[in-house]
């Protein structure tokens, strides 16, 4: 069951960092449409029949080892977009599954040997009054994104915003593995959004048709304590705990 609040405790995080100034823009698919881009031990989560795929542009801000005190300064801050969607492991528990990551520091693609989906690019996120604009563009130009968001109101969050912003593990695959990285933080404190521009090729470029149904759309300032713990291989037949 999908929670607002961490599932579990990151005691060991390999990394620290902070999430700032996140859109989500989730729309939702047919379930085959989704199924066919997992690995092998990865099956959609569906929530009211349907897969669910979200567009989510930030900041990564203080990325450090976590073995750093907190007031050692991590990397610069720097913009990161993930579209990413909603699956079960091999022993039934809810993550989530990348579908490609835009980074406009080049220092993350070292993540690429946890076999994390990321793209070197030119990315940028500034402050227009009331409206956030987000764009990216990966190297060659192509696939790119621009969004304009202008955040609304506090939200009291429904069961179907916490199922879809509220994730506490992701999955990667390398070495014809699956991997599980679990994810601690504070909750989400989340607004509602209105999108004033959006324009992307991301998700064509990931294998997806067009969306069907209008997005819908989320923003929060973000969160500052997250705890990122070491990867993990699974084994098909690993117990639920």
């Amino acid at each position: 069951m999908v929670s607002l609040a961490a599932e579990q405790r990151v005691r060991l995080p390999a990394l620290a960092a902070g999430w700032l100034t996140q859109t989500f823009v989730h729309w939702p698919f047919r379930t085959d449409q989704v199924q066919r881009l997992l690995p092998e031990g990865l099956t959609v989560d569906e929530y009211e029949g349907a897969a669910w795929v979200s567009f989510t542009p930030f900041l990564m801000a203080d990325v450090r080892p976590a073995v750093l005190p907190g007031a050692t300064p991590g990397l610069p801050t720097f913009p990161e977009t993930n579209l990413r969607t909603y699956v079960r492991g091999p022993d039934g528990r809810d993550g989530l599954w990348f579908l490609s990551i835009e980074v406009g520091n080049p220092l993350m693609l070292a993540a690429r040997a946890v076999g994390a989906p990321y793209n070197p690019g030119r990315l940028s996120l500034t402050h227009d009054g009331d409206v956030v604009r987000y764009s990216g563009a990966r190297r060659g130009g192509s696939p790119s994104y621009e969004v304009a968001v202008r955040p609304g109101r506090p939200l009291t969050p429904t069961q179907r915003d916490v199922w879809l912003t509220s994730r506490w593990r992701a999955y990667t695959r390398r070495l014809g593995m699956l991997w599980e990285t679990p994810v601690e933080h504070e909750p989400w404190s989340l607004r509602a959004a209105v999108l004033e521009r959006f324009e992307e090729t991301v998700t064509r470029a990931a294998g997806l048709p067009p969306p069907e149904a209008e997005p819908v759309v989320h923003f929060s300032e973000g969160v500052r304590q997250v705890r990122m713990g070491a990867s993990r291989p699974l084994s098909p037949s690993r117990p639920a705990h």
